[in-house]
């Protein structure tokens, strides 16, 4: 029902002024109320409201995209005053993930604020997105989240409430998966929606980590495949695939709050998450904060299926132009490196993965850690070096490791890749044999432990039992132990080459089909 007197007083003042009260930069009456009889000063809204809209369609960048880029928020803040406060334990100046400041010998806060335009259409994927990329900048620091203030922007002459609605519900879900308790907020009327909160979490001093502690030696692991800037970009142009989209919603929904508290128990030296700036961003500010140097072997780099694709066809967002013109200047690839998979490291990420600096000899116990905890797209994409400061040599190590390609924890059977050989909680075998049904469950269990023993660095590496159990899985014609040795040894950065002559030498030898032939054979019995 239109308030036809409040109307009349409304338009009446704007005429007088010859602007519309709610926006000087037009006329009265406007365009709105020439075509649909509305008056949006007056308050007035469209019977039937947007209740249902692709939010990516109403902004020009989606997700970490539309942040200020590196240089010129670098020239934005050059000239600033310093902040010296003895309680700020880590401020702008390192350009770490969050503040950290200190209330006393064993506390300190823990604060971030993050705020970006949707990524994806739907705006309930869309809250949970924003919530878990504001939460990880405390996870990436060791932090655990407390508390958190909404801040959202949103055409509401224009888009239902309802919409609205459904951005903070997620968000809130979120939150609560988070354990963190959302206190309040600010809303803004603007064009394009933007979501995004302020976090505050808390942290023991002695155990905050920080980007600038990495040590040459240790390697560099990454939690979670990029390009989602890239598959929201190819949304944009309506070329995007179901199966891309769902894969990166699901990847950016998810908390990096297992991979910091594995991080955690592990100990690890230095880490960061990667979003808007991307990998080389993310990273180049770890090596120059740190004084060391970082290769990065980009077969390893677990990336979404379908972006090589994109990136082939084009689609190559500014964002990621943005990120080039800071981040080049780490960068020094080798000659084989295609352009086109550069592009997906300069990437802006939306709530992307932690990027851990971890010592060489906790590597594959953080990894193995993480696929338990059914972080399966985690893997080791180079090391530490200090040849020099601040610089991200880039080696060309085969074919790009697309997320389908990545191996797999089997969450059905609680398989660990520690060993194909092993039995889960329920006595099934991981290689699907039914011997373990009538096998005592006392002598499988200390089979179990005995293999994860044996798969553990000894005198011979771990890289190099996998090679041998390559050689032993083909002798004992065991498909799913080569299966699973062979994607192990890639992740520990193996080449095709050694695996090759690892096969090779197994069948210049031959040999008799032993433990798992025996297994498979009672099965057809």
């Amino acid at each position: 029902m239109i308030d036809v007197e409040k109307r009349k007083r409304v338009m009446k003042r704007s005429m007088q002024l010859g602007h519309c009260i709610c926006n000087p930069k037009k006329s009265c009456p406007c365009d709105v109320f020439k075509e649909k009889d509305i008056c949006p000063c007056a308050g007035e809204r469209e019977h039937q409201a947007v209740e249902k809209v692709d939010l990516t369609t109403l902004v020009e960048k989606t997700g970490c995209a539309s942040k200020i880029n590196q240089n010129d928020l670098k020239l934005a803040l050059d000239g600033l005053p310093e902040i010296s406060d003895p309680r700020l334990i880590v401020g702008s100046n390192t350009c770490d993930d969050a503040g950290v400041f200190c209330i006393s010998n064993d506390m300190a806060l823990v604060q971030t604020v993050d705020v970006f335009t949707p990524v994806v259409d739907d705006p309930y994927t869309f809250g949970q997105i924003a919530a878990a990329n504001s939460l990880s900048d405390v996870y990436a620091m060791g932090g655990k989240p407390i508390t958190a203030l909404s801040i959202i922007s949103f055409p509401i002459e224009t888009v239902s409430p309802r919409v609205m609605t459904q951005m903070l519900r997620g968000g809130m879900d979120k939150m609560k998966e988070a354990g963190a308790v959302i206190a309040g907020g600010h809303s803004i009327n603007d064009k394009e929606p933007k979501l995004g909160y302020s976090i505050t979490g808390l942290i023991n001093p002695d155990r905050i980590i920080t980007n600038s502690n990495a040590q040459s030696g240790d390697l560099l692991i990454l939690t979670k495949p990029l390009g989602t800037g890239i598959i929201s970009f190819a949304n944009q142009l309506g070329k995007a695939s179901e199966q891309s989209k769902s894969a990166a919603a699901k990847s950016m929904t998810e908390l990096n709050k297992k991979a910091a508290e594995t991080m955690l128990e592990i100990g690890v030296n230095s880490a960061t998450d990667v979003t808007g700036f991307g990998l080389f961003g993310h990273l180049g500010e770890m090596v120059s904060q740190s004084g060391v140097s970082a290769e990065i072997y980009i077969s390893r780099v677990p990336i979404f299926e379908g972006v090589s694709d994109y990136v082939l066809q084009g689609m190559i967002s500014g964002g990621i132009e943005r990120n080039m013109e800071h981040s080049s200047q780490y960068v020094r690839a080798a000659d084989d490196v295609p352009n086109e998979l550069l592009s997906v490291l300069y990437d802006p990420q939306t709530s992307g993965g932690l990027l851990i600096s971890v010592c060489a000899d906790k590597a594959d116990i953080l990894l193995r850690e993480l696929n338990k905890k059914g972080i399966d797209s985690a893997a080791i994409i180079g090391k530490i070096t200090d040849s020099d400061s601040g610089v991200i040599y880039v080696y060309n190590d085969g074919d790009t490791i697309e997320s389908d390609k990545i191996h797999k924890i089997n969450k059905e059977k609680n398989m660990e890749d520690i060993s194909c050989c092993c039995s889960n909680s329920n006595n099934e075998s991981c290689c699907e044999s039914p011997l373990a049904a009538d096998t005592n469950s006392d002598a499988g269990d200390s089979f179990s432990t005995f293999m994860g023993i044996v798969m553990t660095d000894g005198a011979i590496s771990v890289r190099n039992k996998e090679l041998i159990t390559i050689a032993l899985s083909l002798l004992s014609k065991c498909e799913p132990c080569l299966k699973i040795h062979i994607n192990k040894a890639k992740q520990l950065g193996v080449t095709d080459d050694e695996i090759n002559e690892a096969i090779w030498l197994a069948i210049s030898f031959g040999g008799a089909p032993l433990k798992m032939f025996y297994e498979l054979y009672k099965s057809k019995q």
